[in-house]
């Protein structure tokens, strides 16, 4: 049988500090809910807003495998090995922490908002050496169907990481249907709605939602709506 956990848009955390809006699927800074810490090695999942000109000052980060995925806006990357770049919507961002790297990210206009997804995996391999990289994807190969964006393998389509998890995002109209089959047994899946409504493996699923299932092997999603989805494939045991 399959089990779930459903996570309403609004009952995510709330963090509003002027410059910065964001949502908290799972216990973030200010946020701490004990029932909400993680879904297997996912351990973030932040739905941010940057007004103009502002973002987040150089700060570290280690043995996290952190992935941003712009859906509005340019977003400015600096790092301490040397990269500078912008990522916008249709990129796909990841930095291997590992070791230890300094990072900061700001909006790169001051006449319009970022918005981006800012994603944190726990690593299947520690104290790696650092690494960033991005790729840009094309948004219509995602249109009625998933499109991988993050594997294991850096032969695969997408970014890669330390970890057996996959990333497929998708933009479906209205009253399609797909199947999505795990990669790996014993993962589970997190599929977050970035915009619509859908019945995915039995449940409804609307805008800024969350769905959280494990113990299956494939799911069944249909579009109640034009929609865009987030689907997440992650180990469940963490270590």
């Amino acid at each position: 049988m399959t089990t779930f956990v459903l996570h309403k848009s609004d009952s995510r955390g709330v963090a509003d500090h002027g410059w910065l809006q964001s949502r908290h699927t799972f216990s973030f800074a200010g946020y701490h809910d004990p029932s909400r810490m993680h879904f297997g090695v996912l351990r973030v999942l932040n739905d941010d807003v940057v007004i103009g000109g502002m973002g987040f000052g150089r700060h570290p980060h280690d043995n996290m495998e952190i992935i941003s995925i712009p859906l509005e806006g340019d977003l400015e990357h600096q790092d301490s090995m040397g990269n500078t770049a912008v990522i916008r919507h249709g990129d796909i961002q990841v930095m291997s922490a590992g070791t230890g790297i300094f990072h900061s990210e700001k909006n790169k206009n001051r006449d319009q908002p970022v918005k981006f997804l800012q994603i944190w995996i726990f690593p299947n391999e520690r104290n790696v050496p650092p690494r960033y990289d991005q790729i840009t994807l094309a948004p219509e190969d995602r249109h009625n169907r998933l499109q991988q964006v993050l594997s294991p393998k850096p032969e695969d389509e997408g970014v890669w990481i330390h970890q057996d998890a996959w990333f497929h995002l998708g933009r479906f109209e209205k009253g399609c249907t797909t199947e999505y089959s795990l990669k790996k047994e014993g993962n589970g899946v997190y599929a977050f709605m970035i915009s619509g409504s859908a019945m995915i493996a039995g449940q409804q699923v609307d805008s800024r939602d969350g769905l959280g299932l494990w113990d299956i092997q494939s799911l069944s999603l249909g579009a109640l709506s034009d929609m865009e989805v987030l689907l997440m494939e992650v180990p469940m045991e963490l270590g």
